[in-house]
């Protein structure tokens, strides 16, 4: 018998073309694919006809570990046309490699991964002699662009120069030795009929070795099953060009996916027009001025490259340099994204932008309707079907209304779960805000089903799935509070009382060791929310919660003592952990236990200490005022008049005591005016900044309200509300001002004045 050993390039049209045309040719008993093989006995189902791309996805949970990983099909797939020629050609068709949640495969997201990022000096070498930049580039020359008579040899002679005599590591040994035996099967039971193999190039050589190996083996292979209590499954998933691309991030295979889908469909110079009307059209859309004559010069840069790099039409480089040749007019701040592999980093040019997302196109998979899905799936379209959550558009719920509870719940369950198309528009931000209704928009998205399908190792039901997930979260959060704190709402939102309950607990022993004041002001807000407001939820006056409030308290007021600097910008974080801290003070003491004077005795030392930033002096000052202290406001904001610590200063006040100073009208205001009115230019252009800052506390109704203030002790009329209006940023005007006054002390150092 013989057996052809096609070595291909994953997502390759030249390739999958040889692969059609060899079978066309040999009608061979059986063809072996590279792929899982746990999916054979569900090849009927995967042959479906579906709408390309699609994956299988897989899962793995247990054992200490777990995995996912997707084996991507499109048109062109060499795997894919094999699967089908194959099965039109009246050949036994089969997956041949481990399943991709065997420990062989733990290190990879996509199955068909390149081999050649694992031997970059052969590859740098061959892109050095034929001078091109890379992998793609190189491909696209040697196979892509003169896919004609020669190509098996040729791309047997690359795949041979790249593997070398290099020994494979431990994952592809196990990978190739298994692929080898159901090799070697197929060779016992064909007799004399044809064997066509097909997998990735880098492993043609040790294939070919291992198949002619002595075996005792008898029949086909087993197929490994997970260990005992792990869980494994596979599912067929809508896939997308976009996450084909490797301009996205995807490390396998071809990048640029719709113009390879356009050489498959219709050849290169097919391909190349295509390419050019896509990115034309793009542009003009982006309203992108493109003439004939840009297009004249780009057609005739892009055939005198073809010629001169040797090629007989056009390939993708040629094509797109030669774009860039004709509609780029600008010096470009970083290299061509097709010079390299990888992302398109920020920054790039608008032009440079379009002409990826041409290249990599938005066509986007359908699964046949009669293509089995997980349990999930169909839990939570009968959920949202319930819940009248099964439509796109918008949603005002009632928290308080038992009905509108439950959908908030599922949605919360869909967020965090990252299923695409649901925007939370407004509702409780965190558990400090006591607010009762919440809206939702939603809207079609091709990708909510792959994410559902995707979801589904999580659990097969809408809840239990959204449990998993944030136990995972809480699990990575392990000491961070802030993580944890977040990880508490989500958990709260989407009614996984179990899982909150958990980590209340383990907030409570993580704080007395945290040294993180902005994260324990988060858990503190969070906390104090829950427990004071929350009756929706069931955690409104908690004892556990209680605790964590108590302990954060102490936590956050012995950290506050210990923080030391001088003038520094305020700190908003840790000035919103001082502003919960006052906020548990005045309404959670007497329930809790909380000390209200130890807490006066830390702000008033912290408030006085020359060593304590600014902001936090400030914030200090204000939590002793809103917790009723005594002391003189106008002489504490005397005391921090310098330029460089007034802003900081006050910012922390206004965190902290904001109603405080507004009915204080003759106090922080009234002395705050008459100190920004006796400024000098360059003392207020030091403290503006800040100082912007600083009234930023303040909503703009209460802005306004200061702004009377001023107009009312200068005795003037007009509106308030002007003021607040400026034709430029005040900064800007403020910087305009001093350097005239500059230009104008030059000129008459110089004897220059304008009279």
């Amino acid at each position: 018998m013989a057996v052809t050993w096609l070595g291909v390039r994953h997502h390759s049209p030249a390739c999958a073309r040889l692969v059609a045309e060899t079978i066309d040719a040999l009608r061979p008993a059986h063809v072996l694919v590279e792929g899982p093989a746990d999916v054979n006995d569900r090849l009927g189902e995967l042959l479906l006809p579906h709408t390309l791309p699609v994956a299988v996805f897989s899962y793995h949970r247990g054992g200490g570990r777990s995995h996912l990983s997707w084996t991507p099909f499109c048109e062109y797939s060499p795997e894919w046309v094999a699967l089908t020629a194959g099965r039109a050609a009246g050949a036994e068709v089969r997956f041949i490699d481990l399943p991709a949640w065997h420990s062989a495969l733990a290190d990879r997201s996509n199955r068909y991964a390149d081999a050649e990022q694992r031997y970059t000096d052969v590859v740098e070498r061959l892109c050095e002699s034929f001078a091109v930049d890379n992998v793609d580039t190189l491909w696209d020359h040697l196979v892509e662009a003169e896919p004609g008579a020669g190509l098996a040899e040729r791309l047997a002679t690359y795949f041979d120069l790249l593997r070398g005599e290099s020994a494979a590591d431990e994952a592809d040994a196990a990978r190739e030795e298994y692929m080898a035996r159901w090799v070697r099967a197929a060779m016992t039971e064909a007799g004399d009929r044809p064997i066509v193999v097909v997998t990735g190039g880098f492993h043609r050589p040790a294939l070919r070795t291992l198949s002619t190996k002595d075996s005792d083996e008898t029949g086909w292979p087993e197929v490994p099953r997970p260990q005992d209590g792990a869980i494994a499954d596979s599912y067929l998933v809508p896939y997308s060009f976009k996450r084909l691309d490797a301009f996205d991030g995807y490390q396998s295979g071809m990048p640029s996916p719709e113009y390879y889908q356009h050489l498959w469909e219709r050849g290169p110079e097919g391909a190349a027009d295509a390419l050019v009307e896509a990115v034309v059209s793009r542009l003009r859309h982006r309203k992108q001025a493109v003439s004939t004559a840009d297009l004249i010069a780009a057609r005739a840069l892009t055939e005198g490259l073809a010629r001169l790099r040797g090629h007989q039409h056009p390939a993708r480089t040629d094509i797109l340099d030669g774009l860039v040749g004709a509609l780029v007019s600008d010096a470009l701040d970083q290299p061509l994204p097709w010079t390299r592999r990888g992302p398109l980093a920020p920054g790039a040019h608008p032009v440079v932008v379009e002409m990826v997302a041409a290249l990599s196109g938005n066509r986007v998979g359908r699964l046949h309707p009669d293509t089995p899905t997980p349990p999930l799936v169909h839990e939570v379209t009968a959920e949202l079907e319930r819940l009248g959550l099964d439509r796109d558009g918008r949603f005002d719920l009632d928290l308080t209304k038992d009905r509108d509870l439950a959908r908030s719940r599922a949605l919360h369950c869909l967020r965090a779960l990252g299923v695409p198309g649901l925007t939370r528009d407004s509702g409780p931000l965190t558990g400090a805000d006591p607010v009762l209704r919440e809206c939702w928009t939603s809207t079609p998205s091709d990708l909510r089903l792959p994410a559902l399908i995707e979801a589904a190792v999580y659990g097969a039901t809408l809840a239990d799935a959204a449990a998993a997930v944030l136990d995972e979260r809480f699990a990575d959060a392990e000491s961070d509070v802030g993580l944890l704190a977040g990880v508490l709402f989500d958990a709260v939102l989407c009614g996984v009382t179990e899982l909150s309950e958990r980590v209340i607990v383990t907030v409570a022993e993580v704080i007395a060791g945290s040294s993180e004041l902005a994260a324990l002001g988060e858990v503190l807000a969070t906390t104090l929310g829950l427990w004071r407001h929350d009756r929706l939820f069931g955690t409104a006056r908690s004892p556990a919660l209680g605790a964590v409030i108590a302990a954060s308290v102490t936590r956050v007021l012995w950290l506050a003592e210990a923080v030391r600097g001088g003038p520094a910008p305020a700190n908003p974080a840790r000035l919103r952990a001082l502003a919960a801290t006052r906020d548990a003070l005045l309404h959670a003491d007497t329930a809790l236990g909380l000390d209200r004077a130890a807490a006066l005795a830390v702000a008033t030392r912290v408030s006085a200490d020359t060593e304590t930033p600014p902001d936090l002096r400030g914030a200090a000052y204000g939590l002793s005022w809103s917790l009723g202290a005594q002391g003189d406001p106008a002489r504490a904001v005397l005391g921090m008049a310098g330029p460089k610590t007034l802003g900081d200063w006050l910012a922390g006040l206004f965190a902290l005591a904001r109603d405080e100073v507004l009915a204080d009208e003759n106090g922080v205001l009234a002395v705050l005016d008459r100190l920004v009115t006796e400024m000098t230019e360059h003392d207020f252009l030091l403290s503006l900044p800040a100082l912007r800052q600083a009234f930023e506390f303040f909503p703009p109704r209460e802005r306004e309200t200061i702004a009377r203030g001023l107009l009312d002790r200068r005795g003037m009329r007009g509106s308030a509300r002007s003021l607040l209006r400026t034709t430029a940023d005040p900064l800007v005007l403020a910087e305009a001002a001093a350097l005239e006054d500059q230009v104008g002390a030059v000129l008459a150092r110089e004897g220059l004045e304008i009279r």
